[in-house]
C-alpha cells in the first residue's frame, strides 16, 4: 500500500527520463497513483517516454501560454480520470537572451515570456484544473531557490522568484476550497532544461563544496520524493511553503 493509494495525479513538464517530472510521475504510480502527463511541443517524445513509466500514462498537449488549451483541460483530463487530487507544475522557460549574463540587456518581451511560462503558469494551472479538485488536493511546484542571485540563471531566478510568491498568493486564496500549494526547491540536476542554461556548469563545484548532505548531480529521486510526499495525506495543514531538497545547501554559508 503507497501514500497515494487511490490518487489521481495530473504531472506537467515530462520530457526525458532524466526529468524532475519523469521521476514524478515514476514513483506517484509506484505508490499507487493513477497518472495523467501533460506535454506540449514534441508529443511524439512524451508518448514515448510515457511508455517507460511502470504503467503507461495517457498524454495530453498543454501549452501553458494557450487559452484554449487551459479552458478545455480540465474536460481533456476528465476523459481519463474522473478528478484529481493532484497537481505537478514542472513547467518553466526562459528565451537564451534573458540568461547567460545578459540580465542588463534583456528585452521585455523576453523576460515577460521567462514570467509568463515559469510563474504565472502556476496561477494558470491551478485555476484550470480547479474544477476537478471539489474536495480539495495538492498543488505541487518544481523551484530553484530564489533567494539569491546564481551566476547566469539571470532572468529566470526572477521568474523563480514569482513562482514563489505565486504560489502563497494561490495557498492564501485557495485555502478555504481545501487546495494546499507548495513547493519543492531542488537542487540542480542534469536535465535537459539545465543543460540549456549558459553557465549550469557552475553549480557543479557549489554544491559538491557546500551540501552538507552531499548531492549528485545526476539523480533527480530526491526531490521526485519531495513531491509526491507533498502530494499525499502526509502533509495536511502545509500550504504556501518551499521546501529545500538541495542536500543543505541553502541553510550554509561559504
Amino acid at each position: 500500500m503507497g501514500i497515494l493509494d487511490g490518487k489521481r495525479i495530473l504531472v506537467t513538464g515530462v520530457l526525458t527520463e532524466a526529468s524532475f517530472a519523469f521521476h514524478v510521475a515514476k514513483l506517484a504510480q509506484q505508490e499507487g497513483a493513477t497518472v495523467v502527463l501533460t506535454g506540449f511541443g514534441r508529443m511524439s517524445l512524451v508518448e514515448r517516454i510515457s511508455g517507460k513509466l511502470p504503467s503507461r500514462a495517457p498524454v495530453i498537449e498543454l501549452d501553458v501560454q494557450n487559452e484554449e488549451h487551459l479552458s478545455t483541460l480540465a474536460e481533456r483530463v476528465g476523459e481519463h480520470v474522473d478528478g484529481l487530487d493532484g497537481v505537478v507544475h514542472s513547467v518553466a522557460f526562459a528565451p537564451q537572451s534573458a540568461l547567460g549574463g545578459a540580465f542588463l540587456d534583456a528585452s521585455y518581451d523576453d523576460v515577460s515570456k521567462a514570467v509568463h511560462v515559469s510563474a504565472y503558469s502556476l496561477k494558470s494551472l491551478t485555476m484550470a484544473t480547479l474544477p476537478l479538485m471539489p474536495d480539495g488536493g495538492s498543488v505541487v511546484g518544481m523551484d530553484f531557490d530564489a533567494q539569491v542571485a546564481w551566476p547566469g540563471y539571470d532572468w529566470m531566478g526572477v521568474a523563480k522568484a514569482g513562482l514563489e510568491a505565486t504560489s502563497r498568493y494561490l495557498a492564501k486564496y485557495l485555502g478555504e476550497r481545501g487546495i494546499r500549494v507548495n513547493l519543492i526547491s531542488a537542487g540542480p540536476v542534469k536535465t535537459m532544461a539545465a543543460r540549456s542554461i549558459p553557465g549550469f556548469e557552475q553549480f557543479e563545484g557549489v554544491w559538491d563544496k557546500r551540501a552538507p548532505l552531499g548531492w549528485d548531480l545526476g539523480d533527480p529521486e530526491p526531490a521526485a520524493r519531495g513531491v509526491v510526499a507533498l502530494l499525499s495525506d502526509w502533509f495536511p495543514k502545509t500550504t504556501g511553503e518551499v521546501i529545500h531538497v538541495d542536500g543543505g545547501v541553502h541553510a550554509v554559508g561559504a
